[in-house]
């Protein structure tokens, strides 16, 4: 049996906070190592526990979940991130993308999807909401067509993918996850994963949606 998820929870409401503890405890393969009720905690948490996945809510007193976010991937590069959140606001999920987050899902959502979204992110891929994921489309798009939209991080050159790279690149950015995509390109998941590893390497990025910002940005590929 492989090691179960560590998971931090963030979030400033204790009541919500607690009880997406319970949830997750009830799962054999994930146990909760830590909880915040704050950004700064949550940055102190994640260096202490190294956790696996830390779920982070936007708006927090102190330190917000965005800011908490990209301090924990400069500190604890590993760990995955996923904002639970109430905001719907695309300057959030955009913001969200560009801290290194994987996942982007509003409180609406059903307890025992999470779960799953965590498994998700903690095999390397991209979880959003529905409604959220269409905006980021839209958000693609826009950028494809050279609208104004906030920008990706950008390494000093632009590094060369492969013609593989940018297929698996391509499907990335239309929702597919990695099952989906080894199907679509007759390859196993593994490799997949591997090649995502090399995008996300060379384009010096953290998560796969960051990756499809910065492709489009950068006119690696198109999304009409």
């Amino acid at each position: 049996m492989s090691e179960a998820i560590r998971v931090l929870i963030a979030d400033d409401h204790t009541l919500l906070r607690r009880g997406l503890a319970v949830v997750l405890d009830t799962e054999d393969d994930i146990e909760v190592v830590g909880e915040a009720s704050d950004g700064a905690e949550a940055v102190v948490k994640a260096e202490e526990l190294a956790p696996d996945v830390v779920i982070l809510d936007v708006r927090m007193p102190d330190t917000d979940g965005l800011a908490a976010c990209a301090a924990i991937k400069r500190s604890v590069p590993s760990a995955k991130v996923i904002m639970l959140t109430s905001s719907d606001e695309e300057a959030d999920l955009y913001e969200a993308v560009k801290s290194g987050a994987s996942g982007y899902l509003l409180k609406s959502v059903l307890p025992h999807t999470i779960p799953d979204a965590l498994r998700a992110v903690q095999r390397g891929e991209s979880q959003v909401t529905p409604s959220m994921a269409a905006k980021l489309l839209t958000g693609f798009a826009a950028l494809a067509r050279g609208a104004e939209a906030p920008p990706a991080p950008v390494p000093a050159a632009v590094p060369k993918l492969t013609d593989r790279e940018m297929e698996v690149l391509k499907l990335v950015a239309t929702g597919r996850n990695n099952r989906e995509i080894a199907k679509e390109l007759y390859i196993t998941e593994n490799t997949v994963k591997n090649h995502v590893r090399n995008i996300l390497e060379k384009l010096q990025l953290h998560s796969r949606m960051e990756a499809v910002v910065y492709a489009v940005r950068e006119k690696l590929l198109e999304i009409t």
